[in-house]
């Protein structure tokens, strides 16, 4: 073999072996997803927990008004608590493939978007996230959570959800609560209903 295709089939082969390593990850991706630090592989299992919470879960003080409630609120709720809140939802659409699902894009939360008001500026929104997991339980309960069915049932009704409480550090610095008055801010607070686990149209 000429030493000129040495280097190009190393190459081949490492990337082969990358991508089906890739594609083995997107298949079976575990609940710690893809994470270099033990903090980023807990943080991954909160999002992807699959556990319904139960009535003894539930932090009744929390409302959408109470989440909205300006100030540094890094250590307002706790993730080990459930929230049932209503809002009004702005938007629904998939979120970008992340190393919590192994980057699958087959695989992808769906972010919902709520408010106390229709019209709301993003400094006034909270997002919800239905995660891949629960989309698929839900499936099970012949329940369809897709983001096509979401985005069509949700958009422009006042809705009630339940689910984990989770404060997604990475969206800390674009959220009005921690990082405020400034212009690149597209949420009100980096806390979420994270994964929903239950969905109920009021009106």
């Amino acid at each position: 073999m000429p030493r000129r295709t040495r280097p190009l089939l190393i190459v081949a082969v490492l990337l082969a072996v990358l991508i089906g390593l890739w594609l083995l990850l997107a298949l079976k991706c575990p609940s710690a997803g893809i994470a270099l630090t033990s903090n980023a592989r807990n943080l991954h299992r909160l999002k992807n927990r699959t556990a319904i919470p139960q009535a003894a879960d539930f932090d009744s003080s929390i409302t959408l008004d109470a989440i909205l409630q300006p100030g540094d609120d890094r250590n307002r709720w706790s993730t080990d608590r459930a929230a049932r809140i209503q809002g009004a939802v702005i938007d629904v659409a998939y979120s970008r493939p992340e190393a919590t699902n192994c980057y699958s894009p087959c695989r992808r939360d769906v972010h919902i978007v709520i408010s106390n008001r229709k019209g709301a500026p993003k400094t006034e929104q909270v997002i919800l996230e239905v995660t891949p997991n629960l989309r698929d339980w839900a499936t099970q309960q012949g329940i369809d959570w897709s983001e096509q069915t979401l985005q069509a049932q949700l958009t422009g009704h006042w809705v009630e959800f339940e689910g984990w409480l989770y404060f997604d550090v990475g969206h800390a610095e674009e959220s009005e609560n921690t990082h405020p008055h400034t212009a690149e801010n597209w949420r009100a607070t980096a806390w979420e209903i994270h994964p929903i686990t239950k969905i109920r149209i009021l009106r």
